[in-house]
């Protein structure tokens, strides 16, 4: 099986690094390795301190339609169009709001992925 990325724009709202509100909305990378961890998806936010969250691809589908949380991240929908995922970690927290639509068509890609019969 192969790795699927999807590139989103979301805006961020961090104390982890606070030039990255000033930037209104940056690029993501949406990031799913079935075979290295079917489990999680990866958010990776590309630029001079590279930063990527984990998080589990179960609580992303739930956050998308009520409001869940686990192990230091929160996910719920905001409105009709936007899903908002807060991050606590150690040395901050950070609020990225995504485009639901492009979250949702990120994951349903997925579990096509993960669906397909492994060739023997």
């Amino acid at each position: 099986m192969s790795v699927i990325e999807q590139y989103a724009r979301v805006h961020i709202v961090t104390d982890e690094d606070p030039l990255l509100e000033s930037h209104g909305a940056v690029p993501v990378v949406l990031r799913y390795d079935p075979e290295d961890d079917p489990r999680h998806v990866r958010v990776g936010l590309p630029g001079t301190r590279p930063l990527e969250w984990v998080v589990d691809r179960d609580l992303l589908e739930h956050g998308l339609t009520a409001p869940v949380d686990s192990g230091g991240i929160r996910v719920w929908p905001c409105g009709r169009v936007q899903a908002v995922v807060e991050f606590h970690t150690g040395q901050g927290h950070s609020v990225v709001e995504f485009d639901a639509k492009t979250l949702s068509r990120f994951l349903r890609l997925t579990h096509v992925k993960t669906a397909q019969p492994v060739p023997h």
